[in-house]
């Protein structure tokens, strides 16, 4: 009786030494004297202490660091870049049986191909375009561990650490960007100002009576300004009669001075040419004469 008690409390103990508790979110992938024998969970599970044995394995999605790596872009720019990579293991026993640490290799997996893929674009399309570069990534690292039984839901791009000469450059390359688009901004309001400008006073023309409207608009204004000094405009059309009556001033006396310098080379031609006429006639004389 005793024989049997004892037998049965080792019984008992055996049972409850391979009994194990996995949780919602393990897997057990269990071995039998060295032999792939199932995977178990979630709940208790019964593994053979001494005959068998259980590795837990965890369903959850899995946030892992990439460490920062030094990488030469494209267009020979070196930077420091670092992602984050979010996996999850799909098939427990895959993960297990084909890879030693899957964690590990998933982790060197990402860095070599953030180097690879990131040595192929340029800086200005890394900086612009994450959300691509995000997606070969995330397709390059889930092919190659899909075979491991890992499932790659994500790899994001996190920092992108610049050298301080680039940093500068894109800041001055910013700063000019800006500065052409105030200029074209300056010239297009100036544009439309002149256009404006044309248009009234293309209105004002059309009637008289605006410009001295405006005229004494622009005195009430500056006069509720309190300034000491007060300047009145004078319109261009109050001036424009004198502006005309000296022109043709101008005109006759230009054409009064070619008449006396006319007159005047007459004037001095004609003694000349008596001069050369006496001498001729003398001689006549002189011939009836003789």
């Amino acid at each position: 009786m005793e024989i049997l008690l004892a037998v049965l409390g080792g019984a008992v103990a055996y049972t409850l030494a391979s009994l194990r508790i996995m949780k919602q979110y393990e897997r057990g992938v269990s071995f039998l004297l060295g032999k792939y024998w199932g995977t178990k969970g979630p709940g208790l599970i019964f593994v053979p202490a001494g005959f068998a044995h259980v590795r837990r394995v965890s369903l959850r999605i899995v946030a892992m660091d990439v460490p920062p790596q030094d990488v030469i872009t494209r267009d020979n720019v070196s930077i420091k870049v670092n992602a984050v990579l979010y996996m999850r293991v799909k098939h427990p026993d895959v993960a297990i049986i084909e890879i030693e640490d899957y964690l590990f290799a998933t982790s060197q997996l990402a860095q070599t191909t953030l180097r690879s893929v990131l040595g192929e674009v340029e800086l200005d399309e890394l900086l612009a375009d994450r959300e691509k570069i995000n997606g070969i990534l995330k397709t390059i690292v889930d092919q190659r561990t899909d075979t491991w039984g890992v499932e790659v839901s994500a790899v994001e791009v996190k920092d992108v650490d610049l050298p301080m000469e680039m940093k500068r450059a894109m800041a001055r390359q910013a700063e000019a960007e800006r500065e052409r688009r105030a200029k074209v901004i300056a010239a297009e309001g100036e544009m439309q100002a002149a256009g404006k400008l044309t248009d009234a006073a293309a209105e004002m023309a059309r009637s008289p009576g605006a410009m001295q409207l405006r005229y004494l608009q622009t005195l009430v204004e500056i006069a509720t300004e309190n300034n000491s000094t007060t300047v009145f405009p004078i319109p261009i059309d109050l001036l424009t009669p004198f502006m005309d009556l000296a022109r043709r001033g101008g005109a006759s006396l230009a054409t009064a001075a070619l008449a006396g310098t006319a007159e005047t080379a007459g004037a001095k031609s004609l003694p000349e040419r008596t001069g050369d006429a006496l001498p001729d006639a003398e001689r006549d004389r002189a011939r009836e004469r003789a």
